[in-house]
């Protein structure tokens, strides 16, 4: 994929080397005695233990228990050298992502502005280890996702060396993709679709659900296609880059999944679609360029 040179979002938070902050939303209160006096050694001791089971550190513990007053708001901290010590490679891969993240804007804002409405763009945040969203705390093992509650898709960049080694698809394209999927379902999420499914699942059985959401990760699929149709009529693709594309929706499959994992497959419990099918409606995208040939909704077998 031709990427070097064009234009990077101003829409990526970098977080990376960053600590969760999973305290950060709401704060939690010290209690300081009336009259504004010190608590007692026990009423410390045990709110130390408190805290320790919860994950904070000992030394924050000390810290917050010494000196501290007002409520215990931790912000997210950067480690010493952490932007320094960073590879030339891992900026590549964030200037990389910053990039596609501009292509799928640009994409998404022409084909919103020619049905009359205005396209709002997601953000992005790069992180490391583990991060806090309107959704819930997550790790690197989670992989990256969309949040429709604040509206950011969520990527640690190391998962790209898991998709090259342990899901053996390699190259730029496959790594476009895996971004271009999660901006899928930010569309599906201001479209109403995911709101309306997240709905709907509320009431059903757990292999229901499941089926409605195979057909919603594969819409994000072809959305993905949809946008890779008009970054191809850019010239902005190389040789090999659709087949990069189509292998990572192969090797991410259910089916896929299941049997690297486990050595079988367990169809009830899919909920992201077989290798045949996230290939098939990427495809469908690609080949279109259109939103509408895009309906996993309304075909009896998707």
């Amino acid at each position: 994929m031709r990427w070097r040179g064009r234009r990077q979002s101003s829409n990526v938070e970098d977080r990376r080397g960053q600590s969760s902050g999973r305290y950060a939303r709401s704060g939690m209160r010290l209690p300081i005695g009336r009259g504004g006096g010190r608590p007692s050694l026990l009423i410390l001791i045990v709110i130390g233990g408190v805290l320790w089971m919860m994950g904070v550190s000992p030394t924050t513990i000390l810290s917050m228990l010494l000196g501290g007053e007002g409520s215990y708001t931790p912000q997210t901290q950067t480690s010493q050298n952490t932007q320094t010590q960073r590879s030339a490679a891992e900026n590549e891969m964030a200037s990389f992502v910053k990039v596609v993240l501009a292509e799928t804007e640009d994409v998404w804002g022409t084909i919103f502005q020619n049905a009359g409405q205005t396209y709002p763009q997601p953000k992005l945040v790069l992180f490391s280890n583990q991060i806090s969203s309107a959704c819930g705390s997550a790790s690197s093992a989670t992989g990256p996702f969309y949040c429709p509650g604040d509206q950011k898709v969520y990527i640690d960049l190391s998962f790209y060396q898991e998709l090259r080694t342990r899901f053996e698809a390699p190259g730029d394209f496959a790594q476009a993709y895996v971004i271009a999927h999660e901006v899928g379902h930010h569309i599906q999420n201001v479209t109403g679709i995911l709101p309306k499914f997240n709905e709907m699942r509320r009431s059903m059985s757990e292999t229901d659900a499941n089926k409605m959401s195979i057909r919603v990760e594969l819409q994000a699929d072809c959305y993905a296609g949809v946008w890779g149709h008009y970054t191809n009529q850019k010239g902005l693709l190389e040789n090999g880059d659709l087949d990069e594309a189509l292998n990572a929706a192969t090797q991410i499959g259910d089916d896929a999944l299941q049997r690297r994992t486990q050595g079988y497959v367990v169809p009830d419990s899919f909920n992201h679609g077989t290798s045949a099918q996230r290939k098939k409606w990427f495809a469908k995208g690609f080949e279109s360029g259109k939103v509408g040939s895009c309906d996993t909704f309304s075909v009896a077998n998707p």
